[in-house]
């Protein structure tokens, strides 16, 4: 039987009526497994670290991914109000969107496709990807223990290539679509409270952004913008008796590139914080309202920021943000915040084995990489129920003098939790007893601890 930590047990156990009793104790086995499992996050290797090498109906594991009915969305949902329970209780919830390329190989993997590797790109020179394309929304809150913004997902979608449903009844969602049905999910599952969306410039399309705006709740969205994007002046209020269409926009606005070289333009010297894992950083911005507009599309009213950096060491560039009251400096703290979501997916891969998994099933591909990217919100919630004194041991030696937990510190200590509530919950029927040297036990935990 397996035995957890009763901090533990408690908060897994808030996952328990998304499956049927039967299938949860192998839920639980995989969960607990994959948190404890170095290296690749195959069935295998859980059942494996479980002591459960030895188990002949070992394919009742693979079924729980690739055949059993639950529901992820009832899961994401879950796992968002204990993130927000425990770290956003009150206050505007920040959140954060991105998409990421999980590069896999195998001829039935019929979601994969091809894509520009973001990374390895640049403008002037393009590199291809191959591999799924994932969608992930995460939230982005300080942690008191890190001191620090963690980006935790909570909702992962797989969105394919064009060329995937050329031959599905189903018609194909950009990037865009998933990222409006993802928002308008979370609107619902969270109707009081106020959003704030941080993106690239890839959801900086009028249609997504008019389309959170017009919300009974609207959802703040902020992301990059075009230095040549057309802006405008409100529309002026019809007159009395006038005939014709309604106007959609005023007088043009000088384009933000223009602005930028002005000399008239008036800079105002601000401090960031956390300016892309650098500490503070001095910034100079300006800042404006107007209405973005394009032919044949609805009117957006936006606030937009343009900053440059003095020391001339970053591009000039421009923030949108859909809502006008926003304060400058409010809006840049918002978008530093998802330098935290590249963070994240590095982290993922280094520590829970993205990419290393074997399922070639749609359903279950569907369904591992979003539990993955999970188990990085779950472990950070377990590591938060294990702080003492409001810190939480960090791993040290002479040539690095570590201040702050990261991720790997936090996996350690809920790895050191669940091997201790494995081994010494009860007392051994034998009385004869193993003398083990604490040192050499304690090096032993460690090294299961920080296993890669």
């Amino acid at each position: 039987m397996l035995t957890l930590p009763e901090k533990y047990g408690t908060l897994i156990a808030a996952f328990a009526p998304v499956f049927t009793k039967r299938l949860w104790s192998h839920i639980r086995v995989l969960l607990v497994g994959s948190i404890l499992v170095s290296g690749q996050r195959t069935v295998a290797a859980v059942l494996r670290v479980m002591g459960l090498g030895d188990e002949v109906h070992f394919q009742n594991y693979h079924r729980v991914l690739n055949r059993a009915l639950w529901s992820s969305l009832a899961i994401s949902q879950v796992l968002l109000g204990l993130l927000i329970s425990t770290f956003a209780a009150a206050g505007t919830i920040v959140m954060g969107l991105d998409d990421t390329i999980e590069r896999r190989r195998g001829a039935k993997i019929r979601a994969k496709g091809i894509y520009r590797d973001p990374v390895r790109s640049s403008h002037g020179h393009f590199v291809k990807a191959s591999g799924l394309r994932w969608l992930s929304l995460m939230l982005l809150v300080p942690i008191p223990w890190a001191k620090h913004v963690w980006a935790l997902p909570f909702l992962t979608m797989l969105a394919p290539s064009e060329r995937y449903y050329e031959r599905s009844p189903r018609a194909h969602k950009k990037l865009t679509d998933w990222a409006r049905q993802a928002l308008l999910l979370v609107r619902r599952w969270l109707p009081k409270r106020a959003l704030v969306l941080v993106a690239d410039s890839s959801f900086a399309v009028i249609e997504l952004l008019e389309r959170m705006q017009r919300l009974q709740n609207p959802i703040c969205m902020v992301t990059r913008f075009r230095l040549d994007a057309a802006l405008y002046e409100p529309a002026p209020e019809r007159k009395p008796g006038q005939k014709g269409r309604p106007r959609k926009k005023g007088v043009r606005l000088p384009k933000l590139e223009q602005l930028l070289q002005d000399e008239k333009t008036t800079w105002q010297r601000v401090t960031i914080q956390h300016w892309y894992g650098e500490g503070q950083r001095e910034m100079d911005i300006v800042s404006g309202t107007g209405v973005w507009y394009h032919t044949g599309k609805p009117p957006l009213p936006i606030r937009w920021v343009l900053l440059r950096d003095p020391q001339g060491k970053f591009k000039p560039q421009a923030l949108l943000c859909t809502d006008q009251q926003a304060k400058p400096v409010q809006i840049l703290q918002w978008f530093v915040m998802r330098w935290q979501l590249e963070v994240t997916l590095h982290e993922v891969r280094t520590h829970l084995g993205v990419e290393t998994q074997r399922q070639w099933s749609d359903l279950a591909i569907a369904r591992t990489t979003p539990a993955l990217l999970g188990l990085f919100s779950l472990v950070t919630l377990l590591a938060d129920r294990s702080v003492t004194q409001g810190k939480l041991p960090i791993r040290q030696t002479a040539w690095y003098s570590k201040q702050l937990p990261t991720f790997s510190d936090a996996l350690a200590v809920v790895r050191h939790q669940l091997w201790q509530s494995m081994a010494f919950h009860t007392s051994p029927p034998d009385t004869d007893v193993a003398k083990v040297p604490r040192t050499l036990l304690n090096r032993l935990t460690e090294a299961l601890c920080y296993a890669a």
